[in-house]
């Protein structure tokens, strides 16, 4: 018999004996009156209704102005508002998707600060719903760019916008066949494909969501935002009942903010209205703060936010308890 034969036999024995001690100790320990049960578990905390994020656009006029570098955002974030997940736009580093010594700094710039990178927002990188193939073919080749841009920051998600030409089923089936295209290049990365109720014909919540049941792709969801809803006829949609025909496809939120009154209050959007929407759709992740206001200051914008949805969370919370 080798030396190795002996010791792998040996091991196996030891480990029968050991493990035939071990359930004799847990059978008399149950059986010992004198020994007291174990402590049960303490309750894990409760998860709160949502966390609170802040997207890029938020602060565009600072970045547009130079007056805050993209490398920059992250950290402000943290220092300036206790915020812990960021949304990038691609517009602010457009020309770096493919620098992998920028992108290392400035992933390591929201690291040090203990800020999450959340998502990129892409912007102006071809038409997804355009009903000419080739058209459509270099759109998801930039998006796809973008989506290892994503990978290599840690988001987790990608949001995209569904521009295009051609008549509304034309670019329904263009964007659920672009969107799925995403979707599978980005199996291999652990991204999500996002889209917004932004551009085209997204902003009517029932096409939006008519192209997201065509493409039933498990990475491709949708990213509601307060605002930018119409119906067919390009007329003033719903908001809420827009979010809501959005939320059963929702892997983000954007918090979309203008003004706020003397108690706090948006002016143009009922919050405690809106969130009860998005909670009672059974949503528990980030919500992103989108300041896009004139009369307040871009920093004076993000904190009377984040104080309302921080105000409607408690709420929210009170009522699950």
């Amino acid at each position: 018999m080798t030396h190795a034969g002996w010791t792998r036999r040996g091991l196996l024995a030891s480990a029968g004996v050991l493990g035939g001690a071990l359930a004799l100790s847990r059978i008399a320990s149950a059986q010992d009156p004198a020994k007291k049960p174990a402590e049960p578990a303490p309750p894990k905390p409760k998860k709160r209704p949502f966390e609170i994020s802040l997207a890029q656009g938020s602060l565009r006029k600072a970045l547009q102005e130079k007056r805050l570098d993209n490398l920059d955002f992250a950290g402000v974030a943290r220092k300036d508002y206790d915020i812990g997940c960021v949304e990038f736009v691609n517009t602010f580093f457009k020309d770096k998707a493919r620098d992998l010594a920028y992108l290392h700094e400035l992933k390591k710039r929201a690291s040090d600060a203990g800020v999450r990178c959340g998502r990129i927002l892409v912007d102006d990188e071809g038409a997804l719903a355009h009903s000419d193939d080739d058209v459509r073919a270099k759109a998801v080749a930039r998006h796809r760019m973008w989506l290892n841009t994503a990978a290599f920051l840690g988001c987790e998600s990608l949001r995209v916008n569904l521009e295009g030409e051609g008549s509304s089923r034309k670019q329904r089936d263009a964007a659920s066949e672009a969107l799925n295209a995403l979707g599978n290049y980005a199996e291999g990365l652990d991204v999500r494909v996002l889209v917004e109720n932004k551009a085209g014909y997204s902003t009517n919540p029932a096409w939006l969501a008519e192209v997201l049941k065509q493409t039933a792709h498990k990475l491709v969801g949708s990213l509601p935002n307060f605002g930018n809803f119409k119906n067919a006829e390009g007329e003033e949609f719903d908001r809420y009942k827009g979010v809501e025909l959005l939320m059963p496809w929702a892997c983000a939120v954007s918090a979309e903010s203008h003004d706020f009154d003397e108690h706090g209050e948006e002016q143009t959007i009922d919050y405690h209205r809106m969130l009860k929407v998005v909670h009672d759709a059974g949503y528990r992740a980030w919500i992103a703060i989108e300041y896009a206001g004139e009369r307040l200051s871009e920093p004076d914008g993000i904190r009377a936010t984040k104080k309302l949805l921080e105000k409607v969370r408690d709420e929210l919370a009170a009522q699950d308890k």
